[in-house]
Formats: C-alpha cells, sequence, structure tokens
C-alpha cells in the first residue's frame, strides 16, 4: 500500500545530501584506502568535536560500541565474570544483548511512565555488592540523566555508561555539571549508532565509541582491530569492528547537518503536541527546552485492546505507524531466564505504545495534519 504519510522513507532523508554522498563515495573509491584511514581519522575527530568527549572511535554498529566497552572494561580489570550491570527495562535489545555477551548480568529496572526511560528512583534498591555499573538509554532521544543517577553511582563507585544510539545531539544541564553536555559525552564511555534510520544514519551499519578515559579509548580501540595494539601484535582476543572508511564519508556529509535535522524533530513534535487533542491519546512529555528531547521517536500510547485498531485505521488514512518496541528484553525467549523483579510499567507500556512519523519524510505542516485524523479516527 502506498502511504501518503510513510512511517519512513530513506530515499527522501538522503536526497538533500545525494550530491555530497556520492562525491564523498568517489572520493573513498579514488583513494584506494578502504580500512582505516584518513576519512575514518576526520570522522572521529568531528564527532569528538560535536560531542566535547575527547575520545572517539568508529565502530561497525552501535550493539559493538556497547559490546567493546564492556569488554575493554574487563580487560582493564573494571569487570569481572558474572558482575551485575544495571539497565532500563524499556529498551532495545541490543543493549541487554551487550551486557551478557560481555559474561556480565544484565539486571533490569523498570521505567518512569512519563520519560519511559530508567526511573532512577528504583536504582538503589537494585544495586547489589556484585553492581559495577548503570547503563543508562537515552530511548527515543531522551536523555536519561538526574542527579539521582549521577548520586548513585558515586555512592557505589558504578561506572555510567550511556547507550546513545537514540541521542545525538540531545543535551542536560543536569547533575552536577556547570555547563550543558551533549549525550554521549555525561557518563563514563557510551556507544553511538548511525543505523541508516537514525537522526544521523550512515547508508549501512556504523557506530562509535566515546569516552573520556584515554586508556578505555585505547583499549577499545585494539579489541575492534583483532585486540592488536600495532600491526600483527594482537594483546587481547579481539574481534573485527572496524568502521569503514565509505560510512565514515557518508557521516562525514550528515553529522554536521544534525542540529538542524533535531530542530526540525522538535517543530514536528511541537506540532503534534498542539494539535492531538483526545482523552485516550497520551503523548510523550515535552518540555520548552529543545535540546533535552531530539525526537528520534515521537511515541504515543493508545489503550492496548485498541492498538492493533488504531495502527490499521492509521494505515487506511494513508499514514504509517510503528512500534518501539513490543516486546522488552526481558519477554524475549533468549531472556527467559534472566531473573527480574517487578517490571509492571514497562510491559504495561509495551502494550499500549505507538510511533508516529516523525523524520524528514513529513513536514511540520503533515504531522498537524496527521494529528487532525487522530482527533477524528475511529478506533
Amino acid at each position: 500500500m502506498n502511504l501518503k504519510y510513510p512511517f519512513l522513507d530513506l530515499g527522501r532523508v538522503n536526497e538533500p545530501y545525494a550530491d555530497e554522498l556520492v562525491a564523498a563515495a568517489e572520493r573513498v573509491i579514488r583513494s584506494g584506502r578502504y580500512i582505516g584511514g584518513p576519512e575514518v581519522e576526520a570522522f572521529e575527530r568531528d564527532l569528538s568535536s560535536y560531542t566535547g568527549a575527547p575520545f572517539a572511535i568508529g565502530v561497525s554498529n552501535g550493539l559493538d560500541a556497547l559490546r567493546l566497552i564492556l569488554r575493554a572494561y574487563k580487560e582493564m580489570g573494571v569487570f569481572h565474570d558474572g558482575d551485575e550491570v544495571i539497565y532500563p527495562a524499556n529498551t532495545y535489545i541490543a543493549s541487554v544483548l551487550a551486557i551478557s555477551d560481555a559474561g556480565l548480568t544484565p539486571v533490569p529496572v523498570d521505567i518512569d511512565e512519563r520519560t519511559m526511560n530508567i526511573d532512577t528512583d528504583l536504582l538503589e534498591q537494585a544495586v547489589t555488592d556484585r553492581t559495577r555499573a548503570i547503563m543508562t538509554v537515552h530511548l527515543y532521544g531522551r536523555v536519561s540523566w538526574d542527579d539521582t543517577l549521577v548520586r548513585v553511582a558515586r555512592r557505589h563507585s558504578l561506572k555510567v555508561i550511556e547507550d546513545c544510539a537514540q541521542a545525538l545531539g540531545a543535551r542536560t544541564l543536569s547533575a552536577g555539571f556547570h555547563e550543558s553536555r551533549y549525550a554521549g559525552a555525561l557518563g563514563d564511555a557510551a556507544g553511538i549508532s548511525f543505523y541508516p534510520t537514525k537522526n544521523v544514519g550512515a547508508l549501512g551499519d556504523a557506530g562509535a565509541v566515546l569516552t573520556h578515559d584515554e586508556e578505555l579509548a585505547r583499549t577499545v580501540r585494539s579489541l575492534a582491530n583483532y585486540g592488536s595494539d600495532r600491526r600483527y601484535h594482537n594483546i587481547y582476543c579481539g574481534f573485527n569492528c572496524r568502521l569503514d572508511p565509505i560510512q565514515a564519508a557518508m557521516l562525514r556529509v550528515k553529522l554536521p547537518h544534525i542540529n538542524a535535522e533535531n530542530a526540525d524533530r522538535f517543530a514536528r513534535a511541537l506540532a503534534y503536541r498542539r494539535t492531538i487533542d483526545r482523552q485516550d491519546v497520551i503523548l510523550p512529555m515535552m518540555t520548552n527546552e529543545v535540546n533535552d528531547c531530539v525526537w528520534h521517536q515521537y511515541v504515543i500510547r493508545v489503550p492496548a485492546d485498541r492498538r492493533g485498531s488504531f495502527m490499521r485505521e492509521m494505515e487506511k488514512e494513508g499514514i504509517g505507524t510503528d512500534v518501539h518496541y513490543a516486546v522488552p528484553p526481558h519477554l524475549q525467549p533468549c531472556y527467559a531466564t534472566l531473573a527480574h523483579g517487578p517490571l509492571t510499567v514497562t510491559e504495561r507500556l509495551a502494550d499500549e505504545i505507538v510511533s508516529l512519523p516523525i523524520g524528514t519524510g513529513i513536514s511540520v505542516a503533515d504531522a498537524a495534519e496527521i494529528g487532525a485524523v487522530i482527533n477524528r479516527l475511529d478506533f
């Protein structure tokens, strides 16, 4: 079915950059450097400069970014097999796969209903003598960072790892900083995804690790390159998780536009907020601060028993929708034995959430029109 408002049209997303992307690809092809080299190094410098994190390491994807951080901490003797990492129960499964893949124990914590991010008031009771880190996930583009999280981490000497896959360009003023900082430069380390659907998307898989810790950066870089610190000298049993130069070149074209992209998304989110007006549709929290959420997804809530009907009726109106995410990681078959306490908010919201179009494929006027359709929809 051809939708008037598809949920996401990547061809349309990349169309404004088409000539520059072609030129960047040609530059890499003609360079003869297809692994590492100047394109990757330049992108790492650009990303470090933008986020304020002193060290940026380009890697193969967002999952590998998180895997490499956790594995690096093990190689450094900071983490050991079986150590616990707290994470928000409402997240994409990649967050949890990284933890378990590193031989660590995932500990899910329920979420705050308003932010749909981790409920930091529950952190203290989740900490045990085996807890070594908190993985905070800036889900849907909203910064997940506050004074309580920082206080708990400091009290128990925990590392704070940011899953920043959806929040490049988001900022916060809170939690012990005298100046605003970008997500990705808040904690001890951060993993970023440049999957094509992200606010800054590659034309394939790509990711990065950000950190203030030089030793961690050095260890991550070695692990990502077969565990080598120099050619034919392998100090770790590593991986092949390098960022391709052609993807680095694509990202160098698109990264300078991230603030404009995020501002456009804020404008569409504001149009939804101002237009949608019905009691059975709950809108996401929105503040007057443009940068606290970069609106990677615009996630509303509808009654669970009517979500399917809502999405079908939206499709009939020519509007694409999606669900991020219908099944939380702790309910996936691969984590059937994962121990956890009550996760009632996460499980309830998983049955209610619906994502509306928010990306480049729609305008502010389109968002208002979609909102008007929702107001009159019979579902």
